[in-house]
């Protein structure tokens, strides 16, 4: 792996790693996250960095294998393009339970390069 890879690996942990950070002034809830827009545009911030940083590493380097990437990748464009249509409940799920599993996987993507 080169190391503007691992640079994009390094952009979805930290990306991973600030919205978790969010949650520490304030309860991870899904009322919480409904009801704070600088909460809910900043974690959309973050998953746009991590499906661009997917998207880019899809590209530059296909062998490196990350689970969903396509979806991860449709959720940015749908994020940034349809803004309109994004549903809370969807971005609450995200959080909860695939960015988890992304996390360990890029850890482990980075620790073995």
């Amino acid at each position: 792996m080169d190391e503007i890879t691992l640079k994009y690996l390094f952009d979805i942990k930290i990306a991973i790693e600030e919205i978790e950070s969010f949650f520490q002034s304030v309860p991870k809830s899904f009322q919480e996250y409904q009801n704070n827009l600088v909460l809910k545009r900043a974690i959309e911030r973050n998953l746009e960095i991590i499906g661009e940083a997917i998207n880019r590493i899809s590209r530059k380097d296909p062998g490196v294998k990350i689970s969903n990437a396509q979806r991860i990748i449709s959720l940015r464009n749908q994020i940034i393009h349809g803004y309109d249509s994004i549903s809370d409940e969807i971005i609450w799920g995200v959080i909860i339970k695939h960015l988890p599993v992304l996390k360990s996987e890029i850890l482990r993507l980075i620790s073995t390069s």
